[in-house]
């Protein structure tokens, strides 16, 4: 079953191909339906700079939301989490807990 992280931020490829590092796993990319010869097919989609990948908040980059199918590219390195942090922006966000509290026209009517 896939799973889904805390977090991911999506990308555009060319500019994850900055990273000097980078190398992707083709054959990982999703599969999309196409009609050929009038049947329905699934082929591997092929990745073009205006496509859109995920990082993960794992470092890991996917071709989808879930963060353990679709595997692009996970060689994370000291150099690639700070390729991630300073070139892209990329901060998993840190949600504080918040307490909300009764309104007074709530609490007469409880009364």
């Amino acid at each position: 079953m896939a799973t889904i992280g805390k977090y991911c931020k999506a990308y555009l490829v060319k500019t994850l191909r900055q990273f000097d590092q980078w190398t992707k796993n083709s054959e990982n990319t999703r599969t999309e339906k196409e009609q050929i010869n009038g049947k329905e097919v699934e082929i591997k989609r092929v990745l073009t700079d205006d496509d859109f990948l995920y990082l993960q908040d794992n470092y890991v980059v996917t071709d989808g939301i879930f963060k353990d199918e679709n595997i692009i590219f996970d060689n994370i390195t000291p150099a690639w989490k700070e390729f991630c942090q300073k070139v892209l922006g990329f901060e998993i966000p840190i949600y504080e807990a918040v307490q909300v509290q009764a309104s007074e026209s709530q609490n007469k009517s409880n009364f």
